[in-house]
């Protein structure tokens, strides 16, 4: 049996307990030896819990026993999650997290911590809830020169957009409704201005170009500007609004591209069907070519889930490192300002003239009830020469089309 603590009983924490007592049999069939909790370390005492027993309040208790050989870190934030990582990974001791912030921050050096002590650093959940995406990635297409990954990453995000789109309400009493349903957290920010889904394809394009690519380098925008009218036009064109992580290479500089932004998606996309908590992600492969991945991307089981399967890879590789292709050689990011694509745009009705001259190959759309203003669609240009055409322009909205 494989002794294993878990640092926060929280939402995903919690989660990890229940999957590896309920699934236990599940587990045996491709770890024979089994998987055991001995001990949870958490502030608050659970006296009501099944588990209460192997709560511990001193991260010490758990450092000192010999026979703990995988951490589950699901406490999220910087620290201590970073410290006790850090000391777990120093003693021989493989770590599981579901933790995007830290491993954002510090994967590269957390990892080669791991390999210079004959462990694991895995973190599968931090990226697509229940997805297996970056085991996918890692392995199903380790053979693959892997040219772009783009997709929904934030399900908070993506329940507010679906909700907006099926039935006309504004930003703000959707997000006031996903608060109340425990969808969107109180303070909402990292997901609503788009921090999570960047730290997320961030990851990701870390893993895929086998280097570092910094969150703080990924050009972000939230979704906070938009709004009911976006979606009445949305709708018109065959198309809806989604927040996506979009991370691409220049086949010619192979430098890579990534944002986080809204987008306008075509119904005929498979994206245009990914709706409510679920995430979906594209792969682009020169030789596989496309992939599609869905899932739920939150919640306590599919992400507790893939915790554990990193518990068992971690666990069948006891006193080895699992390879991760990350170094922590830093990627400059490609130039933004010269990402060719189109673009929607709403204006003042008194800035149509001004609009057609500075785009003249536009084409107008329209949408019921939608008076004093101007709505166009531009062709493809550069992002900097689209933001220099449209500096003249009382803007109200605009939105890229994905590619």
């Amino acid at each position: 049996m494989t002794e294993a603590a878990v640092l926060g009983f929280g939402t995903v924490g919690s989660g990890v307990v229940e999957v590896i007592d309920r699934n236990q049999a599940a587990i045996r069939v491709q770890f024979p030896e089994g998987i055991h909790v001995k001990y949870i370390l958490d502030l608050r005492s659970f006296p009501d819990s099944p588990y209460a027993d192997k709560v511990v309040h001193d991260i010490n208790v758990i450092r000192e026993d010999p026979e703990i050989r995988i951490v589950c870190e699901t406490m999220g934030g910087m620290e201590p999650a970073f410290s006790f990582t850090k000391s777990f990974l120093e003693k021989g001791v493989s770590v599981c997290t579901s933790n995007k912030e830290l491993v954002a921050a510090h994967g590269p050096e957390l990892i080669a911590l791991a390999k210079a002590n004959r462990c694991s650093y895995l973190f599968e959940a931090s990226v697509g809830g229940g997805i297996p995406l970056l085991r996918t990635i890692e392995s199903s297409l380790v053979q693959e020169r892997i040219t772009a990954v783009y997709g929904i990453l934030n399900g908070t995000t993506n329940y507010i957009l679906t909700k907006m789109a099926r039935e006309g309400a504004d930003f703000d009493a959707t997000l006031k409704e996903a608060q109340d349903k425990g969808y969107a957290e109180r303070n909402p920010e990292s997901d609503i201005e788009g921090h999570d889904t960047a730290r997320k394809i961030a990851i990701l394009t870390s893993l895929v170009s086998g280097s570092t690519f910094r969150y703080e380098d990924v050009y972000c925008e939230g979704i906070t500007k938009i709004t009911a009218a976006d979606f009445k036009y949305a709708k018109t064109l065959g198309m809806s609004v989604k927040l996506l992580g979009v991370s691409r290479r220049d086949p010619e500089t192979l430098e890579f591209h990534v944002l986080t932004a809204p987008f306008l998606v075509s119904c005929e996309h498979p994206l245009y069907s990914v709706n409510d908590v679920f995430n979906g992600v594209f792969i682009h492969g020169n030789m596989v070519d496309d992939l599609m991945l869905y899932g739920r991307g939150a919640g306590k089981y599919p992400t507790a889930s893939a915790v554990v399967s990193d518990v068992i890879d971690c666990a069948s590789h006891d006193g080895r490192w699992i390879t991760r292709r990350w170094d922590p050689e830093v990627i400059e990011p490609g130039d933004r300002l010269s990402e060719v694509r189109r673009f929607f745009v709403r204006t003042d009705a008194d800035s149509e003239e001004a609009a057609r001259k500075a785009f003249p190959g536009l084409t107008v759309v329209t949408a019921d009830g939608m008076e004093g203003e101007f709505a166009f669609v531009t062709d493809r240009v550069t992002e900097g020469e689209f933001e220099g055409k449209a500096a003249g322009l009382k803007l109200r909205n605009r939105i890229r089309f994905l590619n």
